[in-house]
């Protein structure tokens, strides 16, 4: 009896780690949750200022920017497309309302027009993959290089901006007497939230997953898939809009040069979330987890003393890892 309970025992604890494996390839934010957890704990340990309240809240305020532009990353990235062009487009944008208000233009409005530009790219990017089925690829590589240089063109050198409106996601508050909050980060929850929601809870968000998976399929189920693939490009044009607005919250200069490996770090944050490079796998919480992974790494292995170039190695040991897991998840799944 002693053996054969020890054999059953033996058995379940096999069956129950398979099982708890199982969970985590399919779970695709489960993966991310596990690393950020243990990053933090690690970190913790190691160092005598990481879970400062000011340096928590630092490592929040640093994944702003690039987390919101992964969030519209995202997306692209659910459609089986990708972004090269993303950080270009927002910089274009806080170079225009910066040189508006400047001008004389009423903050207002400079940001409607930022929000304009960022989107009206991302129409033409949408336009090209759908109507003229030119590859993700090439077509935001080609953006990136017309944009960069736009934004030379219209200003060799940073702008300041001083406007209220266009600074205010840098404005801050205290949470319970300690904890510092920022305007953006709340807009950029809110984001997270609310996309979130249209993914996982509306019809738009599921033909955004079909179409992802399988486009020929989608469109044999009656999924209007251009239209799908155009409204994710054009939704991903606000949500850059938007991230230029927290760029100048955070620093209230527009600088051409300014964010120039930002569309390699959201995708970065993309990938460490879970979010499958192949399409139609992933949420956006899990590349907000992303998003605070790439900032936690930087913020702990500079306080540690390690040098950037090291850092860069890290991050991109597990930007493989993740890839090999996602190839490694869709594998079982087949």
């Amino acid at each position: 009896m002693g053996a054969a309970k020890l054999l059953g025992d033996v058995m379940y604890a096999n069956r129950t780690r398979a099982d708890l494996g199982e969970f985590v390839l399919r779970t695709p934010a489960v993966g991310p949750a596990i690393a950020l957890a243990v990053a933090v704990v690690v970190f913790a340990l190691t160092t005598n200022t990481f879970l400062e309240l000011d340096n928590l809240s630092l490592v929040v305020e640093q994944s702003l920017v690039v987390g919101t532009l992964a969030l519209g990353q995202t997306l692209i990235i659910l459609t089986a497309g990708i972004d090269l062009a993303n950080a270009a487009n927002m910089v274009l944008a806080t170079l225009l309302m910066a040189k508006l208000v400047v001008g004389g233009t009423p903050g207002w409005l400079a940001l409607l027009a930022g929000l304009a530009v960022t989107t009206a790219v991302g129409a033409i990017t949408g336009g090209l993959v759908t109507r003229i089925k030119l590859p993700p690829f090439i077509v935001t590589l080609g953006l990136l290089t017309i944009l960069a240089a736009a934004s030379r063109i219209y200003t060799g050198q940073s702008v300041a901006v001083s406007d209220p409106l266009l600074s205010w996601l840098g404005t801050r508050r205290y949470l319970f007497g300690g904890i510092e909050v920022t305007n953006g980060m709340t807009v950029a929850v809110v984001m997270y939230l609310v996309l979130w929601y249209a993914l996982s809870r509306t019809g738009w968000g599921r033909h955004v997953y079909a179409v992802g998976n399988e486009p020929e399929a989608a469109r044999l189920s009656g999924i209007k898939v251009r239209r799908t693939v155009l409204s994710v490009y054009l939704i991903a044009g606000l949500v850059y809009g938007i991230a230029a607005w927290q760029a100048l919250g955070r620093v209230p200069n527009a600088d051409p040069n300014a964010y120039q490996t930002g569309n390699l770090d959201s995708i970065t944050a993309v990938v460490l979330g879970g979010t499958s490079l192949f399409g139609g796998r992933g949420s956006v919480l899990g590349t907000l987890v992303g998003a605070l992974i790439v900032s936690v790494l930087r913020s702990g292995l500079t306080q540690a003393g390690i040098d950037d170039l090291y850092q860069n190695v890290a991050t991109g040991v597990l930007v493989i890892a993740a890839v090999a897991l996602d190839r490694l998840s869709r594998g079982r799944q087949a």
